[in-house]
């Protein structure tokens, strides 16, 4: 995987190259870039598909504090090493948060969105105590007693967590909390929706309990450009991981169109 030094600090990617349109996938919390691994199989033959590991996964370090401000930054760097002007960017939960400010950040850069059981607001004020709870215990003690809840809670029942598990085990847990606190600090976009004109597609699990489906429908509600919010049955957090059949054909078809 190529190594990139963007804002300062090193960033790891992975790119399947050639000339074919670009697109940027941003994984989620607690996941890296291997998340996508079904998306890339279904889009390589006609897409140039890139993921990367953000600040405080995968091999990304994160240094200090950080805010998904600078990872959209972060994002915008990548572009720039890899000599794109313009990309479809696409995001999982916490890669869609990137992805929204990217695309405030730097509207005539992105070609399109895609959207994955993510959100433009704060996390549920009735969720967040549990989340800090689970996140003291990890730092005290590490993953190993929250790691079943955290795996249920992104990829529900049914799909492999145990290459996960090993990945949380040796992660650094001070660079987990940086990661953390950005997740549970971040600020509300919500009312810069409107700001955002290019295309999007939206794809949510019926059974995400994290980000609830009223979430994605005030996102399709809020951005001018929505062609689509696609309802994944019975698929968690993760859509893309736990139903790619669902999610890849109707991918395939926006990209299609929007390229």
């Amino acid at each position: 995987m190529p190594l990139a030094q963007i804002n300062g600090h090193p960033l790891y990617f992975d790119d399947t190259g050639g000339d074919d349109p670009p697109v940027v996938l941003s994984h989620g919390f607690l996941m890296d870039h291997e998340m996508f691994a079904e998306q890339i199989d279904a889009l390589r033959a006609e897409f140039r598909v890139i993921t990367w590991d953000e600040r405080g996964f995968g091999e990304t370090p994160a240094a200090g504090p950080f805010t998904y401000w600078d990872s959209a930054d972060d994002l915008l760097g990548l572009l720039d090493h890899l000599n794109i002007e313009t990309a479809v960017l696409g995001g999982m939960s916490q890669g869609g948060f990137i992805s929204l400010r990217a695309a405030l950040r730097a509207p005539s850069r992105v070609k399109a969105l895609v959207l994955i059981d993510t959100q433009s607001g704060l996390e549920d004020p009735e969720l967040l105590p549990s989340f800090e709870a689970m996140n003291d215990e990890w730092l005290a003690n590490g993953p190993a007693n929250v790691q079943e809840i955290v795996a249920s809670l992104i990829l529900g029942d049914g799909t492999p967590w145990e290459p996960w598990f090993a990945k949380w085990a040796v992660a650094d847990r001070e660079q987990f909390n940086r990661a953390f606190r950005c997740l549970a600090d971040r600020d509300d976009i919500t009312d810069r929706l409107f700001e955002i004109q290019c295309p999007a597609i939206i794809f949510h699990g019926d059974a995400d309990v994290s980000i609830t489906m009223d979430k994605a429908e005030d996102l399709a509600d809020r951005l001018a450009g929505c062609d689509r919010l696609v309802v994944v049955p019975g698929a968690p957090h993760a859509a893309n991981m736990t139903h790619p059949e669902i999610v890849n054909p109707p991918l395939l078809e926006f990209l299609r169109t929007h390229t």
